[in-house]
């Protein structure tokens, strides 16, 4: 009976929210058919637009180290505000090069993360557009425009962006991985990657890490000089950083997550199977503590 209300609670759970397991099915149609999954669509787009928005403005006037801590800060802050909104709608991905690693890892299915990517892409360009009717016709030319330095060769380039995706990438699977005991905020860490990211290579390429981001600038700006590095690097260092966490770093490789865990408790009952986040948050003491009143 146990096993039933459990089941029946993720069930429930799972409609409200959407697939709360740890893998996803790499095409699975049937999720279109759900109101949550194209709320967390339209979640992707609007974090993705009003993160465009706020960052590239910040690029916009000044000159010299203290616009560069400027545009690091305002991208950090602008990314930890938009996980905080929709981090529990969509995942805020809010970066194709996440969308793709997520989908090679499992976590989302290929559906999915094209969607996401559409809809970062669209929300990115829209949140530019806005940027461009709210300033000067000065700045029309150069809205936040990353392109690789003089002294960085394309090849350079590439390899900063691939990179620096790694760094970002592998710092979201490892906050957000839900077998890890908490270690502060997700939210503020990420953002703290992505501003550090700035501070180190902004001279460099301008540090997007983010083709969407460099997408949205490109098109309101009509500039596509050396483009293909801000997409072709993100989406190689996120993809890497996605198979080394899942097949080197992944602490929990090979143990049932807490799903499958209660379908096979379900499927049999003689046997139990105790999920790998039994133990944390204090369940086997207050287990222990209740075994020892009896």
């Amino acid at each position: 009976m146990d096993a039933l209300f459990i089941y029946v609670s993720n069930k429930l759970e799972e409609i409200k929210y959407g697939p709360q397991d740890g893998k996803s099915k790499i095409i699975n149609l049937k999720e279109m058919k759900s109101f949550a999954f194209w709320r967390a669509v339209i979640a992707e787009f609007l974090a993705t637009m009003l993160f465009v928005f706020l960052g590239v403005a910040s690029t916009l006037g000044g000159s010299g180290e203290a616009k560069e801590v400027k545009i690091g800060l305002t991208f950090g802050l602008a990314i930890m505000a938009m996980i905080q909104v929709t981090g529990h709608v969509s995942g805020a991905h809010i970066n194709p090069a996440v969308s793709i690693a997520m989908a090679v890892a499992m976590k989302i299915s290929i559906v999915k993360a094209l969607l996401y990517v559409v809809a970062q892409c669209a929300g990115g360009i829209i949140g530019a557009y806005i940027l461009r009717g709210c300033v000067d016709g000065i700045f029309h030319n150069n809205l936040g425009v990353t392109n690789i330095s003089n002294v960085v060769t394309p090849a350079q380039g590439f390899g900063i962006e691939l990179l620096l995706t790694f760094i970002l990438v592998s710092v979201i699977f490892g906050t957000t991985d839900g077998n890890r005991p908490a270690f502060g905020s997700p939210a503020l860490l990420i953002g703290l990657t992505v501003a550090l990211g700035h501070f180190s290579c902004i001279k460099l390429t301008g540090s997007s890490m983010n083709p969407a981001r460099s997408l949205a600038s490109a098109v309101v700006s009509d500039a596509f000089e050396n483009h293909w590095i801000y997409w072709v690097g993100p989406i190689v260092g996120g993809v890497l950083a996605a198979v080394i966490y899942v097949l080197v770093l992944n602490p929990y490789r090979g143990v049932k997550s807490t799903e499958e865990a209660l379908k096979d408790m379900i499927q049999d009952e003689d046997f139990i199977v105790i999920p790998r986040d039994y133990f944390k948050d204090g369940k086997m003491k207050q287990a222990q503590n209740v075994s020892s009143n009896l």
